[in-house]
């Protein structure tokens, strides 16, 4: 495909380019099914990116990725051929997150519970922003002995938990929250700050100067690292201020990938076989700045002593600001790493259902999952693909849901939107008992 040479004609070409191209033909719930397939493949794509930099590649993903764009480039027409294109794409961003996985644990180890601190030390400092673990490895090197204090922020908070990336002693904990809040906390941080992949917001005037973006991410007017060479970030942080003094101490918990609570798995079955845990609440998915995701606090605040709550994904900050105690010397909030991280989840669950000889679909487990990029609807694919029902996805639907598509998935699925949080948890306690 060649562009045409002006914006003018780009502009009318769209037309018969973009995702609701032949509507008046083929109808809204055909435009909405080819646009579920179509995100969740940006989804597939993002991450196997995070793997192939690591370098973890497979040809049997390239040719399943060409396959399921060529089908979907053929213009299907007909539901329950896309229903099942869409699985497909599900069915495939599991095969990826098993290999970034394998890709991130083979490369800096298993993460393993490690307690992050959360405020500034004094120090001249970096901040790493995205999901890129190469990259913050990358600036770790170059800043060993330099003085220079490195911080991650909103979904590298889970490198914290790795073995390789902790081992450096100038990686000083996280900064911020989750990506929406970025004007806030790139304004406020009084070093460099690197964007390693995607959730970049227009930067602000009072940061622009400051910022730097690496890999798939860039914006017109901001420095971007070629070739990996983060030594402009090194001498930007030499030459700001960095932080003048300590800020109290607050701290929060990570790195319960599956290793780690499979690890207790023992303790964890007695207790629910005893009644001490009556459920499990998975609390995470993409997050950001709309109305509505307040849901996701109260649905820890409602969810009772008695019940466990995993988190992944950047949906972790409407969460894991609270001590949620523990059960047992288990705590009650896991935090599982990054949206990807969702695999880890996936074989928890499945080795929980292989100790109680049920179906994963018969666990005391309720899946409350927050949407809002292409990654989220890759991990809602890769669900659905293993046939797991009643997921609660929210805190709105997406718009290309139709009422027909909705209607088919909540019969073939129990799909669910959010209602009220703490009416939902009532509801998921009710149907454990």
């Amino acid at each position: 495909y060649q562009p045409p040479a002006t914006q003018a004609l780009m502009l009318a070409d769209a037309a018969g380019f973009g995702v609701r191209a032949g509507v008046e033909t083929v109808g809204e719930d055909v435009i909405g099914l080819r646009v579920l397939v179509l995100y969740g493949m940006k989804g597939v794509a993002a991450y196997y990116h995070h793997a192939t930099v690591l370098g973890f590649r497979h040809p049997d993903i390239d040719a399943e990725i060409a396959r399921i764009l060529s089908d979907l480039a053929g213009d299907p027409a007909d539901i329950p051929g896309l229903l099942a294109l869409a699985l497909d794409a599900g069915t495939l961003n599991l095969k990826v997150m098993e290999l970034l996985d394998a890709a991130n644990t083979g490369t800096y180890g298993t993460p393993e519970p490690t307690v992050v601190r959360m405020t500034p030390r004094a120090g001249k400092a970096i901040l790493v922003s995205g999901h890129d673990l190469g990259d913050l490895a990358r600036i770790l090197d170059l800043t060993a002995g330099a003085g220079i204090l490195v911080y991650t922020h909103g979904e590298l908070l889970p490198a914290n938990a790795y073995p390789a990336l902790k081992a450096h002693p100038h990686l000083a904990g996280n900064f911020g929250s989750a990506w929406q809040d970025q004007h806030a906390d790139f304004a406020a941080f009084p070093g460099p700050v690197v964007l390693t992949s995607n959730c970049l917001i227009e930067p602000q005037r009072s940061y622009k100067g400051r910022i730097f973006t690496a890999g798939p991410v860039g914006w017109p007017g901001v420095r971007h690292i070629e070739n990996g060479d983060f030594s402009p970030v090194v001498q930007a942080a030499q030459a700001l201020p960095g932080f003048t003094q300590d800020a109290p101490e607050k701290t929060t918990t990570i790195g319960f990938a599956r290793d780690s609570v499979m690890g207790v798995a023992g303790a964890v079955i007695d207790a629910v076989k005893s009644g001490a845990i009556r459920r499990f609440f998975l609390i995470g998915g993409c997050d950001g700045a709309a109305p509505g995701r307040n849901y996701y606090t109260e649905v820890a605040e409602a969810a009772p002593a008695d019940t466990v709550m995993l988190t992944l994904g950047c949906g972790k900050f409407r969460i894991n600001g609270t001590d949620h105690g523990d059960i047992g010397g288990i705590p009650r909030l896991l935090d599982l790493g990054q949206c990807n991280d969702a695999y880890s989840a996936i074989k928890i669950a499945s080795a929980l259902a292989d100790a109680f000889q049920c179906g994963v679909n018969d666990l005391p487990l309720s899946m409350m999952v927050s949407w809002f990029e292409q990654k989220a609807t890759a991990v809602l694919l890769s669900l659905l693909a293993l046939g797991i029902k009643g997921i609660h996805l929210g805190p709105t639907l997406p718009a290309f849901l139709t009422p027909t598509l909705l209607a088919v998935l909540q019969e073939k699925f129990d799909l669910r939107a959010n209602g009220d949080a703490a009416a939902d948890v009532a509801r998921a306690l009710g149907q454990a008992a």
